[in-house]
């Protein structure tokens, strides 16, 4: 008994020390984000004023993205739309940076995540400022699609992603009993993105949280109608970037129109896209050259069903809510209704009032 009471001591402090280190939270530090040039009024009227992603190739652009305020026309700034070759330099600095980055531990890839949701958490009002004034939506559509989506995700990945991504042993069967089976995965290399306008801060984090915790490189092509606050929230990621230690180059903003799509298409690994069916086609068609993986978030004609026994009151709210949010412009948007014969006279009369009632407003 003698021999195996210390034993025991020390497996039961080892244990507890297993415990306290699960409870108590990893420290994380807090990371600045330039953003006076974005928030100061004086400047947004000049048409010299801007905020880019430094360019990568020539000096010289003919081509601009230019942004404005929706809701007041305030010119916000410009940025350069990229030819197919600043694309492919764009990315073949991304592939460069993976290579190191694939070797990074996932203690590294979640202090990445857990640096980005505490400046998230802390600048909240900044962020939904930010894509209200480019894209026109309220601060409450900003909070609740960019914010709250946003967090949910990057919370997933700490608490999900690295068991996801752990080798997989499988059976081989009867016939080959004397073998063994594992499903690895590795990354893939460099992600592409183009994504949509109408959640500029979540649909730029949506596809580089899941690249970058999973060792890959992201390089993500911004909608030219929100274009300003897709490169101001790239100066976030990099900054969270810095902050781990990461190399240079591991995500990027790219900027420009469909030349600029279709060019980082042909260049990457995967592609991920977010937008029209026609689009999204298109997209397919130019990945099956290289034989990529394809990813499409396509616009649909989503069905809203209004039963009879329904609280019509709250109904009705959410079902103008549904149409309207976003301008109409959002994935989980109504678009067809359906509501029962009984009720029908009485719903539409009440979605007329509100409908009436709201006006468009900066």
């Amino acid at each position: 008994m003698a021999f195996w009471w210390p034993l025991l001591v020390l497996a039961a402090a080892y244990a507890l020390c297993r415990v306290l280190l699960f409870l108590i939270p990893p420290t994380v530090p807090s990371m600045e984000v330039d953003a006076s040039d974005v928030m100061e009024e004086v400047n947004q009227n000049k048409e010299d004023s801007f905020i880019y992603v430094p360019r990568k190739g020539k000096a010289a652009q003919t081509d601009m993205v230019r942004c404005y305020e929706p809701a007041t026309m305030k010119y916000l700034g410009y940025f350069p739309a990229l030819t197919p070759d600043e694309v492919q330099e764009h990315v073949a600095q991304a592939r460069k940076a993976q290579e190191v980055w694939a070797k990074s531990s996932f203690k590294q890839r979640r202090q990445f995540l857990r640096i980005l949701l505490k400046y998230i958490l802390e600048h909240q009002d900044l962020i939904c400022e930010i894509s209200s004034r480019d894209t026109g939506k309220t601060m409450v559509d900003a909070s609740l699609g960019e914010i709250m989506t946003t967090c949910e995700k990057i919370h997933w990945l700490l608490d999900e992603g690295e068991k996801w991504l752990k080798p997989e042993y499988r059976s081989c069967g009867r016939s080959m009993l004397h073998k063994s089976a594992k499903v690895e995965f590795h990354p893939l290399g460099v992600i592409g993105a183009i994504v949509s306008w109408n959640y500029p801060f979540h649909n730029v984090f949506n596809p580089m949280l899941a690249a970058v915790f999973s060792g890959n490189a992201a390089v993500i092509k911004v909608s030219e109608h929100a274009s300003w606050s897709g490169c101001f929230y790239s100066r976030i990621i990099q900054a969270a970037l810095l902050a781990v230690g990461a190399p240079d180059n591991l995500v990027h903003i790219v900027t420009g129109f469909a030349e600029t799509g279709q060019a980082l298409v042909s260049s990457v690994d995967k592609i991920i896209f977010v937008g029209s069916p026609g689009v999204g086609r298109m997209i397919m068609q130019k990945a099956s050259e290289t034989l990529i993986p394809v990813t499409l978030e396509l616009g649909g004609k989503d069905a809203f069903i209004v039963c009879e026994d329904v609280d019509l009151p709250n109904v009705v709210q959410v079902a103008v809510r549904a149409a309207l949010q976003s301008s109409g412009q959002n994935c989980a948007g109504a678009e067809r209704f359906y509501v029962h014969k009984d009720i029908y006279p009485t719903f539409v009369s009440r979605v007329v009032k509100i409908i009436k009632s709201i006006s468009v407003v900066s």
